[in-house]
């Protein structure tokens, strides 16, 4: 089949009407767009070759066997990165967000000790929120797990408990309506990327979470604000209004994290 291609973006010039799409939607968007875009370059590739005597010559034997096999695997690693660009431009048509490339799936018992995150504290004027005193005994169940996730990513253990309380009330098998799970509420395409292979393990659950709000913490200069709202409503919201989003949920979830780790540093300053 031959390939001519003139402008291998003019079928994406009027995008449809964007509407809202869920994390697994879009899972499911990215990964058709990345299978179009892997088809395509097998294509353009195939095209190429008939030009010429094909990757192993016109007479070697199963040539033609062999040809076909790595035209796929070099479309398909082509496209595993960015590619030549069409599966971010399908996905940004139909969603209107950027199509972020996966990262390694790291695992997290094998990441390093990262330096503390220094916390940006300033123009934080929060009320002081006691949590009850049931979630207060389960939260208390985690404390070896929440050390060893503020010391792995350096984030401060008050705010990791602060965040636990605020998602599920330190019910480990917590599920919202929107399908986010456990002590620190991530969906399953998260956890994916944060390399959690049980979500409902609590340990792997605050590993996983603390992870991602180390890197929201280091993403906005240390600013818990924006970072807890990143968390909540994802950063490219954050990004898009340049600051805490005018979602009532969010501005809610912020100060009410913020009030819990109000809370904490009183009781440590009492302590001293």
């Amino acid at each position: 089949m031959d390939l001519k291609v003139t402008n291998e973006l003019k079928h994406l010039s009027s995008p449809p009407e964007v509407k809202t799409y869920t994390a697994d939607e879009k899972k499911k968007l990215a990964e058709a767009s990345k299978q179009f875009e892997s088809l395509l370059t097998s294509m353009m590739i195939k095209s190429m070759n008939q030009t010429t005597e094909g990757m192993f010559g016109e007479n070697s034997f199963g040539g033609d066997f062999f040809d076909s096999i790595f035209q796929f695997e070099l479309a398909s690693k082509m496209s595993e990165g960015k590619g030549i660009g069409i599966a971010d431009q399908i996905f940004r048509s139909i969603t209107g967000e950027e199509l972020t490339p996966e990262l390694p799936n790291l695992k997290i018992r094998s990441l390093q000790k990262l330096e503390n995150i220094e916390i940006n504290n300033k123009n934080i004027d929060a009320p002081s929120l006691n949590p009850s005193k049931e979630a207060a005994l389960r939260l208390g169940k985690y404390d070896g797990f929440i050390d060893e996730a503020a010391s792995t990513f350096g984030v401060d253990k008050d705010l990791i408990k602060s965040v636990i309380l605020a998602e599920s009330a330190a019910k480990e098998n917590a599920i919202s309506s929107a399908n986010a799970k456990g002590l620190m509420q991530i969906i399953d395409p998260t956890a994916e990327y944060l390399g959690i292979n049980n979500i409902w393990n609590p340990k792997e659950n605050i590993m996983g979470g603390t992870k991602y709000l180390a890197q929201l913490l280091r993403q906005y200069g240390g600013d818990v604000k924006l970072a807890l709202a990143g968390y909540n409503a994802g950063p490219g919201k954050v990004d898009e209004f340049h600051g805490i989003p005018p979602y009532k949920e969010t501005q809610n979830y912020v100060n009410r994290v913020l009030a819990y780790l109000k809370n904490f540093e009183e009781k440590t300053y009492a302590s001293r």
